[in-house]
């Protein structure tokens, strides 16, 4: 696992807009808990902890906060929870759990795929995958950095569970060991058009307009023929 060493300040004074200014000037408020207890409260460079939070252990990685100010000392922390910003991503409040190397804590540890599974590459079947992550229970120093999972024996309808993950030494996997992390399905049938049904539907519409022009066209005769008729009437009224 990988350790972070992270430089942080005493934080004397409180409130939203002093944390408000804090983050214009690139810190980012923060709290040290410790057995679920707030503790010290502290700031950080923005800067410091986009790097701590970017390594390969992730969120997971063993800080060594090494804090100036009243209380100058060191703590072994991990994050606990960063809150950011939706809008830009912008950390706006860091959470730190102090931690001892030599108790086993419980943390989330990603899931990571790895190769093809037949029943994608060979029967066109769809890869799921149910859950990203998984709850551990471990000394600091053996958190893994991700859970590997292979897939390339999956054919279609198997899957994968956390009672099939290989085991880690000094690592228990939580949860239902029944759960499912990933399988291999087949794919979802698109609705079939019943062409029988759409043709007589076809054949019906033309013979409503056939029948509708037919009447039309009579009506239209019948007008035509009786306009005449009264012209020819006018004329030889007035020549009598």
């Amino acid at each position: 696992m990988e350790k972070v060493l992270l430089k942080a300040a005493v934080r004397e004074e409180q409130g939203k807009i002093f944390c408000k200014h804090l983050r214009k000037s690139g810190q980012v408020p923060g709290i040290v808990y410790k057995d679920g207890k707030e503790g010290l409260k502290l700031q950080v460079e923005n800067k410091d902890l986009w790097h701590a939070l970017h390594t390969d252990a992730g969120e997971n990685a063993i800080i060594t906060l090494d804090i100036f100010g009243e209380k100058s000392s060191q703590k072994t922390v991990i994050v606990q929870f960063v809150q950011t910003d939706p809008i830009n991503d912008k950390f706006i409040h860091v959470d730190f759990r102090e931690i001892s190397l030599k108790d086993k804590l419980k943390v989330n540890v990603p899931i990571s795929i790895k190769g093809e599974a037949k029943g994608v590459a060979e029967e066109d079947g769809v890869l799921n995958q149910v859950i990203w992550e998984i709850e551990v229970e471990c000394l600091p120093t053996d958190i893994p950095e991700h859970i590997d999972v292979h897939v390339n024996d999956l054919e279609m309808n198997d899957s994968i569970h956390i009672k099939d993950l290989t085991p880690l030494e000094g690592v228990e996997f939580l949860g239902d060991p029944e759960q499912v992390i990933v399988g291999v399905n087949p794919p979802k049938e698109e609705e079939e058009v019943v062409e029988e049904a759409v043709e007589g539907e076809e054949g019906v519409e033309p013979e409503v307009i056939k029948k509708g022009k037919k009447e039309e066209e009579e009506g239209a005769e019948g007008e035509e023929g009786a306009e005449p008729a009264e012209k020819k009437e006018a004329p030889s009224g007035e020549e009598g």
